[in-house]
């Protein structure tokens, strides 16, 4: 590909390679739908919650994701199609490299209710809070420098630059690929280290539940940002010789497109909207844990009491975490409110006959009670 100026074509091989139109633009329209419908899904969850008042943010995060994910699949085929357009190669290469940032982003926010949940004291530390806001700083600023540095090397052929280029790239891409990783010695850490208190068991499943899809989701986007780590490190391949096995076309799109596709849709199957919630306005321990959990699961077990009769089917946390029926828990707080009411009874009518009697021992004088008569004592 031939071109008198700037932006220059790249003079080395890229992961995936010189793409096809009969076999990229393919490909690239399967995982555009399947973004199409998490982002739909997501938002589903999103609009459906928010109007019973259940606030979770992440689900429009996720939403998000997926519409700079169908941007960067729209921009990719749009340059496919048109392969002598640098510019528009250039911005497909910018949304590949970005839109993955606001999963590393959520999997930090949900490692870290996990830490607040098992370690009250370190997770709402204000210095552990700080340290995270400013991960979030950096992520974002190398994400800028990232960005700068890709579209900049296409506009200049000075190798001083370009090479400077690469480096800032290199720092960026392993910085990455340790912000995906830190979810997982995060939670192993907060496992490990001893418990001063109870778990404060926040949203709905067993808490082991939420551990293990934190940890999937986590490994599998680390294992995309790893592969690209690793292989940006690998010395450049000039575009003269043939394209190496680890830049192919299956590469690309596993471990770019297949490992955020999982994420996506193991967020949305396992229900985080509902697993990784907390309450409103939750600050400092014991905020996860609320006073009118029990009251609410009792209200809503007695009103589909009558509803679900012998089809019961029991929640996660009930099979086995060892926690009584909510439908059991109702009726053992009705018999004792009526054994309480039956005793209370007891009691008033006990109290009321010991005060009638006192009153009649009191209205009772001497003075009233009749002497024998006269004629009784003779006789």
């Amino acid at each position: 590909m031939a071109n008198s100026g700037p932006p220059y074509p790249p003079s080395t091989w890229a992961i995936g390679g010189t793409p096809k139109l009969g076999v990229d633009v393919p490909i690239t329209a399967v995982f555009l739908f399947l973004y199409l419908c998490g982002a739909v899904v997501h938002m589903t969850i999103f609009q459906l919650n928010s109007r019973k008042g259940h606030k979770f943010v992440f689900s429009a995060l996720i939403f998000g994701f997926c519409m700079a994910r169908i941007v960067t699949c729209t921009m990719r085929i749009a340059a496919i199609c048109k392969p002598h357009n640098i510019s528009l190669s250039i911005a497909a290469s910018v949304f590949v490299a970005a839109g993955v940032l606001l999963i590393f982003i959520i999997n930090l926010l949900f490692t870290q209710r996990l830490i607040r949940a098992t370690h009250p004291t370190l997770g709402w530390n204000k210095a552990f809070s700080l340290v995270l806001r400013l991960l979030y700083v950096l992520i974002g600023l190398t994400i800028s420098m990232v960005i700068t540095c890709t579209v900049q090397s296409f506009y200049t052929l000075r190798l001083r630059t370009r090479q400077i280029d690469r480096d800032f790239q290199l720092c960026g891409s392993t910085f990455f690929a340790i912000v995906s990783f830190l979810p997982i010695p995060m939670v192993v850490l907060a496992l490990i280290l001893p418990q001063k208190a109870h778990v404060e068991k926040f949203g709905r499943g067993r808490f082991r539940t939420k551990i293990f899809v934190l940890l999937t989701a986590s490994g599998t986007i680390c294992l995309g940002a790893a592969f690209r780590c690793g292989t940006a490190w690998k010395t450049p391949v000039p575009r003269t010789q043939p394209l190496p096995a680890y830049y192919s076309r299956a590469c690309f799109y596993i471990f770019n497109f297949v490992v955020e596709i999982i994420v996506v849709y193991l967020y949305a199957l396992l229900r985080v909207d509902l697993r990784f919630h907390i309450p409103d306005g939750a600050r400092g321990p014991g905020s996860y844990t609320t006073s009118g959990s029990l009251a609410h699961t009792e209200e809503s077990a007695q009103a589909s009491k009558g509803q679900r009769g012998l089809s019961r089917v029991y929640s996660e946390e009930e099979t086995f975490d060892g926690l009584p029926d909510p439908e059991t828990r109702v009726e053992e707080v009705d018999e004792k409110c009526t054994h309480d009411a039956r005793n209370t009874d007891e009691e008033n009518v006990v109290g009321n006959c010991e005060r009638s009697m006192s009153v009649d021992c009191v209205e009772t004088s001497p003075d009233q009670l009749r002497p024998e008569d006269d004629s009784t004592k003779q006789t």
